[in-house]
């Protein structure tokens, strides 16, 4: 492990280690080098921290609550569990912390046109509500398979004003429609702001979503102290890009008694090619502005990745958690779509909390490892999303009439 702290990472380059950097078109980068320098202005200024925390408290609703799971604490039979309900912020999931703060720079940049991309459509949904809120246009763009899978999230989008781009080339999901909004954005550079959804994309990206997400882990620290008087023994996010857990995490990576696991997308199993672990099962390569590890072939071709849940159906990681693998700082693991299913059934029935799929493969795994942890010790998961945008896929996986 680092001897100096976590939190002065990345460099001045945008490194995490070996991982991160710039990997962008010479159209792209005059722009990217503009973002970096607006957002280094602005992350410390007093006015913009106000301005982001007053839409954070008021429109958000934040700080989000932290829930003591008693009925899923009593049945683990071990320690204290609590979910950090990210999935009652507006939209249904974390993704809008990242997004206002993102359109606040855009504003304060003179930008006029903002385009994202969306998985689950989460992020879509989040981009949307802000453009709308600000009167801003929003194209997203979404693989063809994930408008499929995500009716619910396309609809509110299309309410929100939002034009939604279907993306039919390769896997037609998460990838794929970052491959076309990274294209946009090289086309249209002068009035047009990219807000990326996760913690991956050229520096600064995976710094700032990092950045504006961390809201959650500070909340969790005054939370506990508030509640319990001391610190998470273990905390637990899912990952696919890894924004929430970064949000999560970020806060605690300095706190050497505080264990952390994410938990990737193991599809129907690590040993198939039907997966989403990119740290489980894939190697350091480039994708979408940044060196990560990601699913590739032995020639160096991006693999088709696979989950039950879109937002973790990408073949890479953020940059930040490739070297927080290295760093072994974090645990990774990973949960297969079934056993994510299984998890969802159970935090329905024992906690009325109808869980999106991805952090229902988080709490697959708190599920097993919780018989490990005395009961004078606190785990913290990170609730992200709410399930309402997976009904349809879980009806179909249920064999459920709706």
């Amino acid at each position: 492990m680092l001897k100096n702290s976590y939190k002065n990472y990345p460099n001045e380059k945008g490194y995490f280690g070996q991982f991160g950097g710039r990997y962008v078109s010479e159209t792209l980068m005059p722009l990217i080098l503009e973002v970096e320098k607006e957002y280094e202005k602005i992350k410390n200024d007093r006015n913009f921290i106000k301005e982001f925390n007053y839409y954070l408290e008021t429109y958000i609703g934040r700080p989000s609550p932290l829930f003591f799971a008693e009925r899923i604490t009593k049945d683990l039979n071990g320690p204290k569990i609590y979910f950090k309900r990210d999935e009652l912020n507006h939209t249904g999931a974390h993704k809008i912390n990242n997004c206002m703060g993102q359109i606040l720079l855009a504003k304060k940049m003179g930008k006029t046109r903002i385009i994202a991309e969306t998985g689950a459509g989460q992020h879509g949904v989040a981009t949307a509500t802000v453009c709308a809120l600000f009167g801003l246009p929003c194209i997203v763009y979404m693989g063809e398979k994930d408008i499929e899978r995500q009716s619910p999230n396309v609809f509110r989008m299309k309410l929100l004003g939002a034009e939604i781009r279907s993306v039919s080339t390769g896997s037609k999901s998460l990838k794929d429609a970052m491959n076309e909004a990274l294209r946009d954005w090289v086309t249209n550079v002068k009035d047009t702001f990219y807000i990326i959804g996760t913690a991956a994309g050229p520096h600064p990206y995976p710094a700032m979503v990092r950045d504006f997400q961390s809201v959650i882990g500070k909340e969790v620290r005054q939370q506990l102290k508030d509640i319990e008087g001391k610190s998470p023994d273990l905390l637990m996010a899912c990952i696919g890009g890894g924004s929430n857990a970064l949000g999560l995490f970020y806060e605690f990576l300095d706190d050497s008694n505080v264990e952390m696991i994410a938990v990737e997308a193991a599809g129907h199993g690590i040993n198939t090619d039907k997966h989403a672990a990119s740290l489980t099962g894939g190697k350091p390569g480039v994708l979408h502005g940044n060196k990560t590890y990601l699913l590739q072939s032995n020639t160096g071709q991006i693999q088709e990745a696979h989950s039950i849940s879109a937002g973790l159906d990408y073949p890479g990681i953020g940059p930040e958690h490739s070297f927080l693998f290295e760093e072994k700082r974090v645990k990774y693991m990973s949960a297969t779509d079934k056993e994510a299913l299984d998890a969802f059934k159970y935090c329905c029935k024992l906690e009325g909390i109808i869980p999106a799929l991805e952090p229902a493969h988080a709490l697959s795994v708190l599920r097993k490892i919780a018989k490990n942890y005395n009961k004078d010790k606190i785990i913290v998961m990170n609730m992200c999303g709410r399930g309402d945008k997976d009904i349809f896929t879980i009806a179909e996986e249920l064999k459920i009439k709706i």
